[in-house]
């Protein structure tokens, strides 16, 4: 099989997906850089041996020796540099979240259908050994019909991750119930089996509004993402723009009658995610998120409090980021390239995340009022759900 040859656009944070993606005479390799920054593409070039670079992703479009693309672009640049890859023939794998609004998402969507070019949705904790597991438990039937999932999200290094650069500005994300919650408002979705209708939320900048600034222009300090400063008031060095949300909580109702919940919060001591899932005849709940850690279900009772549980799973060991979901994608997303056919990410999945995110935080900033998700159009449901074939 001849290796699909790849084109990366963005050297960020998530350059490790793409190192996933280069699998010399494994089935693909990146063959073109581009960055914008210079300084950042002569500085990843080494760990690659791509034989193109260029800081203009445009460059990319017209090589005929390029099969597919990787956009790992900020967010508020996703529907420019998709839809003009779409355009041009190529193969797009689009890092979460799709878009920052719910129209740029439908433009990116309308695009790929009208241009008949494959267009794939980096949703990678679909290949999270907990996500897997916990929807094999909920398909199982071992906590009956699912009729509530609640999701906590303890995020220790916010203030680093999303406070100091370009996520900090609502004009580059819309907000981090958004951009951060996207990836856990599709986890949602793809437990309950369907997709949120109406929201309402609640938010503020409790804690990051009032630590020192960087000027504008001025670049993150050196080690920023390897020294963090504990407790978080003594975080310094912010994005010259700081005005998303640092804690959100969020309630939604979905089309098949499932009532969910979400909560984020940018400053705690931990890093992890906690599921619940309860049903007509129990519950499951995980207990860290990584390969190792445990998912409990509690089916028998009613009892009061116990620390026990009726069955416990563990979490099945995987190598490579994000508990092995990194390598997972990119091997779902170039068997997509070459075959088209459904997948487990879905371009449909990713607009109702984006949506029900966009309308939750139009709803904190307007006192916790409730908002519908506008509706996606039917035969654009129906394009993707065939499996761009």
């Amino acid at each position: 099989m001849e290796d699909l040859r790849i084109g990366v656009i963005g050297l960020g944070l998530r350059t490790n997906l793409a190192l996933a993606a280069h699998r010399p005479g494994r089935g693909s390799v990146v063959a073109a850089l581009c960055d914008s920054d210079p300084a950042v593409l002569k500085q990843q070039a080494g760990r690659f041996e791509a034989e193109f670079r260029t800081e203009d992703y445009r460059d990319l479009l017209v090589r005929t020796d390029i099969d597919a693309v990787v956009v790992m672009t900020p967010d508020d640049t996703h529907e420019r540099i998709a839809i003009d890859c779409l355009e041009a023939g190529k193969a797009v794998y689009l890092e979460k979240p799709l878009a920052i609004t719910v129209e740029s998402g439908d433009r990116i969507l309308h695009a790929a259908r009208r241009t008949g070019t494959r267009l794939y949705v980096g949703h990678n904790m679909r290949h999270m050994g907990v996500v897997r597991l916990m929807r094999d438990i909920i398909a199982r039937g071992d906590i009956g019909e699912p009729k509530t999932i609640w999701v906590r999200h303890f995020v220790s290094y916010g203030g680093d991750y999303y406070f100091k650069d370009w996520h900090a500005d609502r004009t580059r994300t819309t907000g981090l119930l958004l951009q951060k919650a996207a990836h856990d408002l599709d986890v949602i979705h793809w437990l309950a089996g369907g997709y949120t209708t109406r929201v309402n939320a609640l938010g503020d900048l409790t804690l990051y509004g009032d630590l020192p600034r960087r000027d504008p222009g001025t670049p993150r300090p050196e080690g920023w993402l390897r020294e963090f400063e504990w407790p978080p008031t003594r975080r310094e060095n912010l994005h010259h723009i700081v005005d998303v949300e640092d804690v959100s909580v969020m309630n939604m109702r979905l089309d098949n009658g499932i009532i969910a919940a979400y909560q984020q919060c940018h400053y705690t001591p931990d890093y992890w995610r906690n599921y619940t899932v309860i049903g007509t005849e129990g519950r499951l709940e995980n207990f860290g998120d990584g390969p190792g850690d445990t998912v409990k279900v509690w089916n028998s009772g009613p009892t009061g409090y116990r620390d026990d549980c009726d069955i416990a799973y563990q979490v099945p060991a995987a190598t490579g980021g994000h508990g092995g979901a990194d390598p997972q994608i990119i091997a779902e997303f170039c068997r997509f390239v070459r075959e088209g056919g459904v997948t487990d990410t879905s371009p449909v999945a990713a607009r109702m995340s984006v949506a029900a995110g966009y309308m939750a935080t139009l709803s904190v900033r307007d006192g916790g009022a409730p908002y519908d998700v506008p509706a996606l159009d039917p035969d654009l449901i129906a394009y993707f759900d065939r499996g761009q074939v």
